[in-house]
């Protein structure tokens, strides 16, 4: 099983070296398949391993970054740029993403210029949605939290899982749901508004079905997270691939935020 996290998903994704492994070179990975295309890692040095710990200690460290670059943002921008580097800031945060997880080697600094861009951009975002919703973003953080708790313990205590078929059909349409996004955001520009992101009481059809559909895939990517980075622990990845899961379930938790923050104007005024 793989995420459907695009930071989770790369060929180099939490590898590990099995010396008990009989044939090939011993390098194996932990979703079980041999590595593909020609590419063969070099066996990891004893720097130690990745832990549920240093997954947990990272993504704190990341989110702080990320609340502290957002609270800049908030202080500090003036109004008439807020929309600038609300849309400015997402491009910039959707192409690092790429960037990021596109490397066979997790990069600490992309990964910390990535929770910077992004709380630059939320922080732009919330002071959007707060000035026209007040309130809305305490509510909205509270409603991240919670839920990712809620679908951890789903996944610690019921056995939720995704897997198979399904998590196709959850990837499919994660891949779907960006191009969606994307191209409405395009047609934005030049004047055409299909309903797709519509904020507030006036929303439509489109905009309840979008919001819900994007909670449900964050929630499966959540599901789907937990477990890869389960499995890289068990799996003995190297310490460094914690950044990697830390990075995976911040850009999880993000989209959730701001999808929740879009659910929530929905019953606003």
């Amino acid at each position: 099983m793989r995420s459907n996290n695009p930071v989770l998903t790369g060929r180099n994704a939490f590898t590990y070296y099995n010396p008990n492994q009989q044939g090939g070179s011993g390098q194996t990975d932990v979703y079980g398949y041999q590595t593909a295309h020609g590419y063969t890692p070099q066996p990891q040095q004893a720097t130690g391993r990745m832990t549920i710990d240093d997954v947990i200690t990272k993504t704190a460290i990341l989110l702080l970054i990320m609340i502290a670059a957002g609270g800049v943002t908030w202080l500090l921008l003036p109004i008439s740029l807020l929309y600038p580097v609300a849309i400015i800031g997402s491009l910039v945060a959707f192409v690092t993403v790429w960037i990021v997880s596109m490397r066979k080697e997790v990069s600490v600094p992309g990964v910390f210029a990535y929770a910077v861009v992004e709380g630059l951009m939320l922080g732009a975002w919330s002071k959007i949605f707060e000035y026209m919703y007040p309130g809305i973003v305490v509510q909205a953080v509270i409603g991240t939290f919670v839920a990712a708790f809620v679908v951890l313990g789903a996944y610690k205590f019921l056995g939720a899982r995704v897997r198979g078929r399904l998590a196709q059909i959850v990837v499919v349409s994660i891949i779907a749901y960006a191009v969606m996004s994307l191209l409405n955001l395009i047609l934005i520009f030049v004047g055409v508004n299909l309903g797709w992101a519509t904020i507030g009481a006036n929303a439509g059809p489109l905009s309840w079905l979008s919001a819900g559909l994007g909670v449900v895939l964050a929630a499966a990517s959540l599901l789907m997270d937990f477990e890869a980075i389960e499995v890289g622990v068990r799996g003995g990845a190297p310490e460094s691939e914690s950044w990697r899961g830390a990075f995976g379930l911040l850009v999880t938790m993000v989209w959730l935020y701001t999808t929740l923050l879009r659910i929530l104007s929905f019953f606003r005024n």
